[in-house]
């Protein structure tokens, strides 16, 4: 698939001696394509930029996009004097073509039907495309993924704006929505140095994460992408889709279909590069290579005895996956080998687990209501305790932080508990009971800050709520009531830096919120 590069090349058929005027303007011309240029790093690499703003690398984009419109700045300024000193120049007619193609003339045709092209037609009766053709919508789709300029390239600075009103809005207040434009390059940010405030939580309603391609069955997963602003779906469609998320169109970048495979989950590497997917009815999974564009099926694990694998874990570090089990049993397989190194035994079923931020221990949850807590180096049981009152257990997560761990019980009660209690007491006493669910607790998520707990339930239209961390108290605005949107719940996620939370329900949809406290993505 060949790369766009601006078209600089001059007519072969050109016979006669252009005008000054007509030479000086397409020198001129012809210099701003070289210096843009430069100034992109785009020489036959448009394809690897699309990659690394969509899957990292978003550092040196900032950076050449800044010196891109410092460059611009200066022609501007240069311009009328440039042109005087163009008009004065008498160029030679032999002057070399700016630009040389060995295939000049060449009208090759690429066949759009293979998979990994099927998104850049518009019909079917583009089954055949011409390069040049496909090179215009290939820039077609880096600028749709730039979504337009961003707002760390512009120079000018925007006041902000006092905020008033209702504190949760529709995506119909332009106002709010220009002074909440986002980055578009993702880091380790401060959103902001002032404390999340318990009570009320100022967040507002935008286009659903996938609009631009909904679900046609229930979505099983939504994630947002460790290092850049994308969010990725999946579900029994068996589909699995990129958005880039803006919080106003959120174009799809790309979509990929597994044949007879409904996705029970699907999770992002570490790094980003990769996307590990289970299905419901066997132990095969796959793993897409989204920097090579590949599908990489898996049907066997050496060491994983098991009929079929649904739940998985990945490592903090990105060198296992941690599988769920029958009968109790926990498999860590390393990505590299791709073979079961550990195996760990509680005694019930698993009912969920959850690796520590530095990704040394690992915490499972029984349907019995116990906690294990294990050594990932030597697959020991550092603790068990039993969750508090839990009849049947459901759910587990710990926070980013180290501090908190909390586990949801079929009674839709959430314990929220010291971590540091957990690894030294049998008898922790949780820090506070959430008894804002009246169905299981299905889901729960911390956020990055570890200032948010997200609980929610599969089994209740609108079962869902935002814990305040510290205050441990329930934010009382969320969700609307009267207004019926979220349905049920099958998962969540917090974007890198908190701006934005997604859930993901039985209708297909992911919606999309973005939270006013946090000023980056």
């Amino acid at each position: 698939m060949e790369a766009f590069i601006p078209d600089v090349r001059k007519s072969k058929n050109r016979t006669k001696r252009a005008p000054a005027t007509d030479l000086k303007r397409e020198e001129v011309k012809r210099q701003k394509h070289v210096k843009l240029m430069k100034a992109l790093g785009e020489e036959d690499e448009s394809v690897k930029e699309l990659e690394k703003l969509v899957f990292g690398g978003e550092e040196d984009l900032v950076e050449r996009l800044e010196d891109r419109g410092a460059s611009l700045l200066e022609d501007d300024e240069s311009s009328a004097s440039e042109e005087e000193n163009e008009a004065r120049l008498q160029l030679p007619e032999s002057r070399k073509a700016a630009w040389e193609d060995d295939d000049d003339g060449a009208d090759e045709e690429v066949d759009m039907t293979h998979r990994f092209r099927r998104d850049f037609t518009k019909s079917d009766a583009e089954a055949k495309m011409p390069k040049q053709k496909l090179q215009q919508r290939l820039k077609e789709q880096f600028q749709k993924a730039m979504g337009g300029t961003p707002s760390w390239a512009e120079t000018k600075v925007k006041k902000n704006k006092k905020r008033g009103g209702h504190e949760y809005e529709d995506d119909d207040d332009d106002d709010e929505e220009e002074e909440d434009s986002l980055l578009q390059k993702t880091g380790n940010f401060v959103g902001t140095s002032e404390s999340l405030p318990k009570g009320i939580i100022r967040m507002k309603k935008c286009l659903n994460a996938n609009n631009d391609r909904p679900a046609e069955d229930r979505l099983s997963t939504v994630q947002f992408h460790p290092s850049a602003q994308v969010v990725m779906t999946a579900g029994l469609d068996h589909s699995i889709s990129l958005f880039q998320v803006d919080g106003k169109t959120n174009p799809k970048i790309q979509s990929i279909h597994l044949e007879k495979f409904p996705v029970n989950k699907a999770c992002f590497s570490t790094n980003g590069e990769q996307v590990v997917a289970t299905g419901l009815k066997n132990k095969l999974f796959y793993i897409y290579d989204m920097m090579e564009g590949k599908i990489i099926p898996v049907p066997t694990v050496r060491g994983l005895n098991e009929k079929r694998v649904k739940e998985f874990e990945v490592s903090p570090e990105g060198e296992s996956l941690l599988f769920t089990g029958s009968a109790g049993y926990l498999h860590l397989m390393t990505m590299k080998t791709r073979e079961v190194v550990r195996t760990m035994k509680v005694n019930g079923s698993v009912c969920g687990t959850a690796f520590s931020a530095d990704g040394s221990k690992i915490f499972s949850s029984t349907e019995e209501g116990e906690v294990f807590i294990w050594d990932v180096r030597s697959s020991r049981c550092l603790n068990r305790f039993v969750d508090d009152g839990c009849i049947k257990g459901t759910s587990i997560a710990v926070s980013r932080d180290g501090q908190y761990l909390a586990c949801g019980s079929q009674s839709g009660v959430v314990n929220v508990y010291s971590q540091a209690s957990c690894l030294t007491s049998s008898q922790p006493k949780p820090l506070k009971a959430i008894m804002n669910l009246l169905t299981p607790a299905t889901s729960l998520r911390f956020n990055p800050t570890s200032e948010i707990l997200a609980i929610a339930s599969r089994s209740d239209d609108e079962a869902n709520r935002l814990v305040h961390l510290p205050s441990l108290t329930v934010f009382s605005n969320f969700p609307m009531f009267r207004r019926k949107t979220i349905y049920r719940t099958f998962s969540l996620d917090f974007s890198p830096n908190s701006g934005f939370y997604s859930v993901a329900n039985n209708k297909g949809d992911a919606l999309l919120f973005r939270l006013l406290h946090y000023g980056d993505f």
